[in-house]
């Protein structure tokens, strides 16, 4: 790989995140932590602290204190482990289902706006490269 095109990936990147942070900002119910936590376990179904932190590459002190602000607006509820009087699951509240569903419906249409007048298969090929790139970005 040429260092002109590694130049370009690193500063196309850097764009993509301020502007898309930028073109989302008016869907601001969550934050993107809080989005992608409350994902992981609309994805999951009830899961612990550990596992958590696991899937999202995050310590946990880190999920421990999102879920812990996300338990306080009732988005996600603690759910003792039967097993484990010590450990607890989270699991994501019917309102945290709805309001996931509204942040996600209203980036979903900003991200469609923007794509628009892509041809098909483009946005297809970008989907295919970018999840190609958070898999590598995942496994390192």
């Amino acid at each position: 790989m040429s260092n002109q095109s590694l130049e370009t990936i690193e500063l196309e990147l850097a764009i993509l995140i301020r502007r898309l942070t930028t073109a989302t900002a008016d869907n601001r119910n969550l934050d993107r932590a809080s989005y992608l936590l409350l994902r992981q376990l609309s994805d999951s179904g009830q899961v612990g602290v550990k596992t958590l932190a696991r899937e999202l590459q995050l310590d946990v002190s880190t999920v421990s204190r999102q879920a812990a602000a996300l338990d306080q607006k009732k988005l996600v509820e603690k759910i003792k482990d039967p097993t484990d009087g010590r450990a607890f699951f989270y699991n994501i509240t019917d309102y945290g289902q709805q309001e996931l569903e509204i942040y996600r419906t209203a980036r979903l249409t900003s991200i469609e706006r923007l794509l628009y007048d892509w041809p098909d298969e483009d946005a297809e090929s970008f989907g295919r490269l970018l999840k190609q790139f958070n898999q590598a970005l995942r496994e390192r």
